[in-house]
C-alpha cells in the first residue's frame, strides 16, 4: 500500500492537472463530441469514437484526481530535518565504483515522468530515511545488496 503523502509542489501539480483538465480540456473534446454527433451515424463516425473515448479518459481522471486530492497529506519542510534525510530530500549517493545519483524522495504520485525522483515507498528511499552524510546505506536490490554513501543532503524544490 502506497504512503498517502505528498510534497507542496506535487499537490500544486496535481491541482493545476486537475484543473486544467476540467475548465480548458474537458469542454474542448465535449464540443468536439457535440460536433461530430451531428454529422450523424455515430457508429462509423471516428471522430466521435475517438473523442467519445477520450470524455471517458478525461473524467477517469478526474475523479481520480478529485479522490487522491482528498487522501493526501500535504507534508512541508521543517527546520528541524536539515543534515538529515527526510521525506522531499535531494540526495546524493555514490558507492565505491565510483557510481553517483541524485535525486528527491516524494510522494508516488509525483515520480511520473521525472527520472530524478523515487517514490518513499522504494527500497532505495526506506534505507536512506534518517540517514546523514556520510552515512553507509545498505539496499537490498533484485541483484543483492548494494552499499550506498550518503554525500549531500538538501531542501527545496530544486534542491
Amino acid at each position: 500500500m502506497a504512503t498517502n503523502i505528498i510534497t507542496r509542489e506535487g499537490h500544486t501539480a496535481l491541482k493545476a492537472e486537475l484543473d486544467h483538465l476540467w475548465r480548458v480540456y474537458r469542454p474542448e473534446i465535449t464540443q468536439k463530441v457535440a460536433w461530430a454527433a451531428s454529422l450523424g451515424d455515430r457508429s462509423e463516425n471516428a471522430d466521435y469514437q475517438y473523442n467519445k473515448k477520450l470524455l471517458r479518459e478525461i473524467d477517469r481522471r478526474v475523479r481520480y484526481l478529485r479522490k487522491r486530492l482528498e487522501d493526501v497529506k500535504v507534508v512541508d519542510y521543517s527546520p528541524e530535518q536539515e543534515g538529515r534525510v527526510f521525506f522531499g530530500a535531494w540526495v546524493e549517493i555514490e558507492n565505491d565504483d565510483g557510481e553517483a545519483k541524485r535525486f528527491r524522495i516524494v510522494g508516488h504520485d509525483e515520480i511520473y515522468g521525472r527520472l530524478d525522483y523515487i517514490s518513499i515507498d522504494a527500497p532505495m528511499a526506506r534505507a536512506l530515511l534518517k540517514k546523514e552524510e556520510g552515512d553507509e546505506v545498505t539496499v537490498q536490490t533484485p541483484s543483492g545488496e548494494a552499499i550506498w554513501y550518503v554525500s549531500g543532503i538538501k531542501y527545496g524544490a530544486e534542491g
